[in-house]
């Protein structure tokens, strides 16, 4: 799926299609909510979950590598370098 077919579905479409095409990637919780990265085929997509009632408040996509940098510490690679 490219990024514009994602952009344009609605909030229905994109948690389907996060759920059944997403690689998670890592997690990140503040107060209230939990932030989920998903990798999808050509880029990635932040979804941002209340914690109160476990619902997808928003959708945010993420075009390239360098709005990544806040899940590196998040994302465990220690199985990768043994």
């Amino acid at each position: 799926m490219k990024l514009s077919e994602f952009m344009l579905l609605d909030e229905a479409g994109k948690r389907i299609t996060v759920i059944n095409n997403g690689i998670p990637l890592a997690s990140i919780t503040n107060p209230g909510f939990i932030i989920f990265l998903f990798q999808m085929e050509n880029f990635y997509v932040e979804t941002y979950c209340n914690t109160s009632d476990n619902s997808i408040e928003e959708y945010r996509v993420l075009p390239g590598t360098n709005s990544l940098k806040r899940y590196l510490d998040a994302i465990p690679i220690d199985d990768l370098l043994n």
